[in-house]
């Protein structure tokens, strides 16, 4: 398993897949290894060459850099393409790559004494973010925001997608390179409903009225991951934003008063309770593969994903289904109806510790390039961060999302709470499940949520965070 858009985090999927560890790394174990790391042990002074345009961090000759990736739903295959672009400029400079899928198992250890250069922090086995920005424990990179683009006019920040340098950012500087563009919304077989003659919904309505053609045809309405709580999070989330506005989704994340209780928001969440009700959802409780394979298997007609999908099933997508993806279902009179909640994910960081962290940012310039992004496109059939990643990839599932997003609002849905307080990105998750397993209604979770923020807002040890945007 792996985000995107995981933040896309991230709100990427990969960003949020950290989730079921964050308060385990919150415990006061972890804290205390991260406090070593941010301590008062000085971190030595790097020796690095000479710098320039082509070397704007002075990465040295002969040295070498400990690349680590999260080997998920989008594979490594695009990292050892990266090394490739890295190793065309800086031949004499050796790259040790690695992959894994225990990035907290595995990192977290070493952080506090000589940890690795650069860390894909992502998947369910994921370092918490803020906690590592807390304590000290990563570079800010802002550096790299202002560096020379790798191939191209212009800087680094020049070149990324909107909301890739705010999905990085946190107390005010950039520390997190989200490197996949997710794009999250409704899956459908494309072949199927014109074999039916089926149109794909926009509203909430128009698939309330398709349901039972396609129960008649022997399919359930729609599947979703019932075991992960952050996947029916993703989708509760854009429907608050979609119908009550970009607003109420900045005041719960800054945990304004009564935010979760503003006009709009129960309206968002009671199609969700309806699906439920109505007996809508493929039964059983399924996971993310298992439940994109019944997707796949022809059971379900929808499900809920981002668009690492494709790669991720790769090896189980029937000949001819044709992977469509479609926005989150609105009701017409919604404040946001067209607002596509897309967001970068697949965070790097670089640890304050690194003993080679010009290489380590000079290795993100690479990933972040024209030739590194277009193969990332290729290979995973989903958006890097860079922009026109995916202009020459010639995949169906790939321009339905790129369709998606030329058609969308004039903003992008994000959601920051998930990434600002652990406890209550657990409590969103658990609810989220309640509410999709129909042991809560609309209403009951919006207090539990209500109540959950208050708590974190009057604790005064947690550290607030602001959104401003």
């Amino acid at each position: 398993m792996s985000v995107t858009p995981e933040n896309l985090g991230d709100l990427s999927r990969r960003t949020l897949l950290r989730r079921a560890a964050a308060a385990g790394l919150l415990a006061a174990p972890a804290m205390g290894l991260l406090s070593a790391c941010a301590g008062s042990e000085p971190s030595k002074s790097e020796d690095t060459g000479s710098k320039s345009k082509d070397n704007p961090f002075g990465v040295k000759d002969g040295s070498a850099v400990k690349v680590v990736i999260f080997n998920g739903g989008l594979g490594d295959q695009w990292a050892k393409e990266d090394k490739v672009v890295f190793n065309a400029k800086h031949p004499n400079v050796t790259v040790n790559m690695s992959s894994t899928q225990k990035i907290k198992t595995e990192e977290q250890p070493k952080m506090a004494t000589q940890p690795s250069d650069l860390v894909m922090n992502s998947g369910e086995d994921m370092m918490d973010r803020s906690t590592l920005i807390n304590e000290g424990a990563i570079e800010p990179l802002d550096d790299l925001l202002t560096a020379p683009a790798w191939d191209g006019e212009g800087t680094v920040a020049d070149t990324l997608l909107p909301g890739t340098v705010g999905d990085g950012t946190q107390n005010g500087h950039f520390y997190v390179v989200n490197v996949a563009f997710t794009v999250w919304g409704n899956w459908y077989n494309g072949a199927l409903f014109q074999r039916e003659g089926w149109q794909a919904p926009t509203t909430w309505d128009e698939f309330f009225a398709l349901a039972p053609k396609i129960k008649a045809k022997g399919m359930a309405p729609y599947v979703h991951d019932a075991i992960h709580g952050y996947y029916p999070r993703w989708a509760l989330m854009a429907s608050i934003w979609k119908s009550a506005g970009k607003q109420v989704i900045v005041d719960i994340d800054n945990l304004k008063d009564n935010a979760w209780k503003a006009d709009g928001v129960l309206k968002a969440l009671e199609p969700w309770e309806k699906l439920v009700k109505d007996k809508l959802l493929l039964p059983g409780k399924l996971d993310h593969t298992q439940s994109q394979q019944a997707w796949l298997d022809g059971k379900a007609a929808f499900i809920q994903v981002g668009t690492w999908l494709k790669n991720e099933m790769s090896a189980t997508i029937p000949p001819g289904f044709d992977l469509t993806l479609s926005d989150y279902w609105s009701h017409a009179d919604d404040k946001a109806p067209k607002d596509v909640f897309a967001a970068a994910g697949e965070g790097f960081v670089v640890p304050s510790k690194a003993p080679n962290k010009a290489a380590a940012k000079e290795f993100l310039r690479a990933i972040l390039s024209k030739e590194g992004s277009a193969k990332f496109a290729e290979l995973t059939k989903s958006l890097a961060s860079t922009t026109g990643s995916g202009d020459k990839v010639q995949d169906s599932a790939l321009a339905s999302a790129n369709a998606l997003m030329k058609n969308g609002g004039s903003e992008l849905i994000s959601v920051k709470f998930q990434d600002f307080y652990a406890d209550l990105d657990k409590e969103s998750q658990n609810l989220s499940e309640e509410l999709m397993a129909g042991r809560l209604t609309a209403q009951q979770f919006i207090d539990k949520m209500q109540a959950a923020a208050d708590k974190v807002a009057k604790d005064s040890s947690i550290k607030k965070q602001t959104r401003t945007s």
